[in-house]
C-alpha cells in the first residue's frame, strides 16, 4: 500500500532448454531475470507465477494482465500486472523472417492494491513506449529500460492524484470541461503537469461510453462555441481559470475527490473518477427513458423537466440528448421544449 510500490522485470529469451520447473516439454523456454527490485525469494516466487501463466498462453502480446499473487515481502497479496511484449525492431523482424528466434520479455508491476486493473490501459500504453524505446543491443538497461521501469508509477498511476491536488475546489471545473467536451488550453504549464492534466480530462471523460458519433458531434459543436473554450493558466501556485463552467453535479463530485486526498491512494482517486462517469451514464440513459415516454405523454415531459432540473447535470445532459436526437422529429421536439423550459 505504499508509493514507492515495487517492481520487476522478466525476460524470457525463447531458446530451448532450461525449462521452469513448470513447463510442459512441448514448450520448452527459459525464463531469465533481466531486473529486479525485489529480495531474491518473492522475485523467485513472481518468476514461477508468471512461468505458469506463459504455460498456459495466458500472455497475449501487448496486453495486459492484473492479477492477485502471493509473495515473501511485508504486504504478502498484492496486486501484479503482467505484460508480454517483444521490441519493435525484431517483432518487424521477426515477420519478415518467420524461423527468427526473437526474444521476448515479461513486464511485471506490483502495487499494494489488487485494483491496479483500474489503471491497466495507462500501463499497456506505458508498456507500448518501452517496446519503442527498449534497445538491448545498444545496452541501454542501465541508462534508459531501469530509470523508466523504475518510475511507472509516478508516470502512469499519480496523474490523477496530482491534478486532483494542483485543482482542489476547482476540479470542478475540470469535471465539467470534460463531459461536455469543452475544448481545454493549458498555458504556462510544465510538460508533466500539461500531460497530467490531458491525461485526467482523457480519464473524465465518457469517451467510449457515449456513442462515437455523438462523441464527435459535441466536439464539434463546442469547438464551434470559440467563447466556451477554457483557458487554464499554470503561471501561480494555483491554476487561473477562464471561461470555466461548472454545475452541482461537478460541484458534488469533486467535493468527493477534495475528500479523499486526504488518504492520498491513487487507486481511490481513479474508483471515484469511475463512479462519476457511471453516474453520469446512468441519468443520460434515465433521460432517454423519459424523452421517450414524453413523445406521447404530457406528463413524462414534465418528469423530463422535474429530473433535469434536480440532477444537477441538466445543462451537459440536454447537450447530448439534443445531438443523439438531432435526426428523430418527435423527440427533437421534446428537447426543444425542454430547453425552453430550461432557460426560463
Amino acid at each position: 500500500g505504499s508509493r514507492s510500490a515495487q517492481q520487476g522485470a522478466a525476460g524470457g529469451d525463447g531458446s530451448a532448454g532450461g525449462a521452469v520447473a513448470h513447463t510442459p516439454s512441448t514448450e520448452d523456454f527459459s525464463l531469465s531475470l533481466l531486473d529486479t527490485n525485489l529480495p531474491a525469494e518473492a522475485e523467485t516466487e513472481l518468476r514461477s507465477f508468471i512461468a505458469k501463466r506463459l504455460t498456459k498462453g495466458a500472455l497475449f502480446e501487448g496486453m495486459g494482465n492484473v492479477a492477485s499473487v502471493g509473495l515473501s515481502i511485508p504486504e504478502g497479496k498484492v496486486g501484479c500486472y503482467y505484460c508480454r511484449f517483444q521490441q519493435e525492431s525484431l517483432l518487424e523482424m521477426a515477420t519478415l523472417e518467420s524461423d527468427i528466434n526473437t526474444p521476448e520479455y515479461v513486464v511485471c508491476f506490483l502495487g499494494g492494491s489488487e485494483k491496479e486493473d483500474t489503471f491497466r490501459l495507462e500501463l499497456d500504453k506505458y508498456i507500448k513506449n518501452l517496446k519503442i524505446s527498449l534497445d538491448l543491443e545498444q545496452k541501454n538497461l542501465e541508462t534508459c529500460v531501469r530509470p523508466y521501469l523504475r518510475s511507472w508509477f509516478e508516470d502512469a498511476i499519480c496523474p490523477i492524484q496530482r491534478v486532483v491536488q494542483l485543482f482542489q475546489d476547482k476540479l470542478a471545473s475540470l469535471l465539467h470541461a470534460a463531459l461536455s467536451y469543452t475544448p481545454v488550453e493549458v498555458k504556462n504549464a510544465d510538460e508533466r503537469t500539461e500531460k497530467d492534466i490531458s491525461r485526467f480530462l482523457a480519464a473524465a471523460s465518457l469517451q467510449g461510453l457515449v456513442q462515437e458519433g455523438t462523441m464527435t458531434s459535441l466536439c464539434i459543436a463546442m469547438t464551434e462555441e470559440q467563447h466556451k473554450s477554457m483557458v487554464i493558466d499554470c503561471s501561480g501556485p494555483q491554476p487561473q481559470l477562464h471561461n470555466a463552467g461548472s454545475n452541482r453535479f461537478c460541484e458534488d463530485w469533486m467535493q468527493a475527490f477534495v475528500n479523499g486526498a486526504e488518504g492520498g491512494n491513487p487507486f481511490l482517486f481513479r474508483q471515484i473518477l469511475e463512479n462519476f462517469k457511471l453516474k453520469a451514464i446512468q441519468d443520460i440513459n434515465n433521460l432517454k427513458r423519459f424523452i421517450r415516454q414524453a413523445e406521447m405523454n404530457h406528463y413524462a415531459l414534465f418528469k423530463c423537466y422535474l429530473f433535469l432540473k434536480n440532477c444537477g447535470s441538466g445543462d451537459i445532459l440536454l447537450k447530448i440528448v439534443k445531438v443523439e436526437h438531432a435526426e428523430m422529429p418527435e423527440a427533437r421536439n421534446v428537447v426543444t421544449v425542454l430547453e425552453e423550459f430550461m432557460r426560463e
